[in-house]
């Protein structure tokens, strides 16, 4: 019989990507070529200029063709050689996917796809801009498959079983005082170890959470090197 592999489970948000050029949300003041981006992110948004909101999803998905993963994506994905790992992520790009993590729930949808108006699970792969006119099989709009301010996580229960299982658990980039990373926390098994890699941290080493004060890269690094002994 062989022993059951241990279970990593990684929470990533937008500081892995950092790394590889994709900018956040947060950069240049929260804003998108002067608007702000509750107005290109929200179905309020949506409803009152979808030009603009299609725009700016656009351009991130063309960002997508000129980045690569970098170490920290690679090293998550090499992990599966030794551990069971699943990744949650809070980022809407492929960056884990073409690092070669084959485990992967996206909280926050896909650039790379696209999805009815009308119908949410209407959803298609998406390599090019979507238009106005565009539309899916019920006649809906497409829509960017993101879920938008103000809308559910529709993963978010999945994310909450994943968590359950880990026997470690490691946060990269996102902070812990925002959901959902705040209420995956809660769904941490008791006895399993909770390592939080960031470069700002926002909470201190305590009983059975080790903070690794790096960028994504170092900070993975760090943990592989230091911490996975098993």
């Amino acid at each position: 019989m062989h022993a059951k592999k241990h279970h990593i489970v990684f929470l990533t948000g937008a500081g892995i990507s950092q790394e590889s050029g994709i900018s956040t949300f947060r950069d240049a003041n929260g804003l998108w070529n002067n608007h702000k981006i509750e107005e290109v992110a929200s179905p309020e948004g949506f409803e009152k200029n979808p030009q603009l909101v299609l725009d700016f999803y656009n351009a991130r998905r063309g960002q997508l063709d000129e980045v690569e993963p970098n170490a920290a994506h690679h090293m998550i994905a090499q992990l599966e050689s030794k551990y069971e790992v699943t990744v949650i992520t809070q980022n809407i790009d492929d960056l884990h996917e073409r690092a070669g993590t084959t485990n992967l729930l996206h909280l926050h949808g896909e650039l790379r796809k696209s999805r009815s108006t009308t119908d949410p699970n209407l959803i298609y792969k998406c390599e090019k801009d979507i238009q106005l006119g565009d539309l899916a099989a019920d006649g809906g709009q497409l829509r960017p498959h993101i879920v938008w301010f103000g809308e559910a996580v529709p993963e978010i229960e999945k994310a909450i079983a994943i968590t359950q299982s880990a026997d470690l658990f490691v946060i990269v980039g996102t902070s812990m005082v925002v959901h959902p990373a705040a209420s995956l926390l809660l769904a941490v098994p008791f006895d399993a170890q909770t390592v939080y890699i960031d470069t700002h941290p926002d909470v201190e080493d305590g009983i059975n959470l080790l903070v690794i004060k790096e960028k994504a890269s170092e900070g993975v690094r760090q943990l592989i090197e230091d911490y996975l002994p098993y």
